[in-house]
């Protein structure tokens, strides 16, 4: 399938750049959180609180495949800073498209999320903290998943948005 599917831990710019590369290749956007939130009707902090992380993943691993039967093609796909994890998904998201890794910094991520409330694993005491110990077990994991990997870190978005179309178009 011909489809650009953005991973990376949250506040990489998975949505804000994929909203840029999908209006300059003329593909359509979507947030695999926002398909979830549609198809539950509640938000992601709900269904955290309600079924917890463990059901959210199945919930990603059933939205994957659901798309895959779909076939539809000329989309840019933002997925959750967690669907990567599960190796599962790492191989749908292959079948679904090219995924590109966005790689940022605890620090990057950290200055973009620190004032987000919406984000339900970084309501904690320390969020810099926890940004750093969950990198160190996502990152290996973002990286044996996808076919691109770009450096976000210092990059505007319009920037990091040209890096991922010269990039895949070069595969």
């Amino acid at each position: 399938m011909e489809n650009i599917i953005l991973t990376g831990y949250m506040g990489c710019g998975k949505t804000t750049v994929g909203k840029h590369v999908a209006k300059r290749l003329g593909y359509t956007f979507v947030d695999t959180d926002e398909m979830i939130v549609e198809q539950q009707h509640r938000s992601i902090n709900e269904i955290f609180a309600d079924d917890g992380e463990a059901a959210f993943r199945v919930m990603e691993t059933e939205l994957l495949k659901q798309m895959i039967d779909a076939k539809r093609d000329h989309m840019v796909i933002a997925t959750g800073g967690g669907m990567p994890i599960r190796e599962e998904n790492r191989r749908l998201l292959a079948v679904l498209g090219r995924v590109v890794y966005l790689k940022a910094s605890p620090e990057t991520i950290y200055g973009r999320v620190k004032e987000d409330t919406a984000r339900p694993l970084l309501q904690c005491e320390n969020p810099m903290k926890r940004i750093e110990e969950m990198l160190a077990i996502r990152e290996p994991l973002y990286e044996a998943g996808a076919a691109v990997v770009v450096d976000v870190d210092g990059l505007r978005q319009a920037e990091t948005a040209s890096e991922i179309i010269e990039r895949c178009r070069l595969k």
